[in-house]
């Protein structure tokens, strides 16, 4: 039941960052090192990038699940207003700022409108425990990102051109990338329990 709102979400929410990474690809605002890959390329993606964006969502999603489910964390929902605001102020600096700095831009604008989508729209109650387990995420994502990025190896997989982005780094992660995953992956979990939500819904009325 859960695994099937997890495909929908992820196809969902998929289509808006394969679409952005497949521009970026295209505008060479990022590119991959294809002797790290088998060679096979959808839409200038290699295979490996497309499995990505269903192998990392379920992991996060799986992850925010259990920790829903076995521990109480609403107590940090009591700082949805300060994550927000505080989020959305700083990613419109960023863009006014950096506007012709493409990768630091569209994270930016992507970031605060789901923010403010999240909050203000759909007023959903959970932000501040999704941002919470998102920094437990970043335990996991932190070295995985750093050799991806070419941390302790002789040359990076996922390589970036350095004038479309801010120049701040986490060893060789681009801090664009954890804001990045960031709205992936509450775009992610919004999506998951809003086909949890219809799927239990069907469930009671065929009870």
């Amino acid at each position: 039941m859960h695994f099937g709102a997890f495909l929908l979400s992820a196809c969902t929410a998929g289509t808006f960052f394969i679409a952005w990474d497949i521009w970026f690809t295209h505008k060479g605002v990022w590119w991959f090192d294809a002797s790290y890959t088998i060679g096979y390329t959808i839409a200038g993606l290699p295979v490996e990038e497309w499995l990505f964006f269903f192998c990392i969502p379920f992991a996060c999603v799986f992850t925010y699940f259990c920790i829903d489910k076995f521990f109480n964390w609403s107590w940090a929902n009591a700082f949805n207003n300060i994550i927000v605001f505080v989020s959305v102020i700083i990613c419109a600096v960023t863009a006014l700022l950096y506007h012709n700095r493409l990768y630091s831009l569209v994270t930016a604008l992507a970031t605060a409108a789901s923010l403010l989508y999240l909050h203000f729209i759909a007023k959903k109650e959970w932000i501040g425990q999704a941002s919470l387990v998102f920094m437990v995420l970043m335990l996991g994502f932190f070295p995985v990102n750093a050799v991806l990025t070419g941390t302790g190896i002789s040359s990076a997989i996922v390589n970036y051109n350095t004038n479309e982005l801010l120049g701040i780094h986490m060893l060789t992660i681009p801090v664009e990338d954890a804001v990045y995953g960031y709205t992936q992956f509450m775009l992610n979990i919004y999506f998951f329990k809003q086909f949890q939500k219809n799927t239990d819904r069907l469930v009671q009325l065929e009870k």
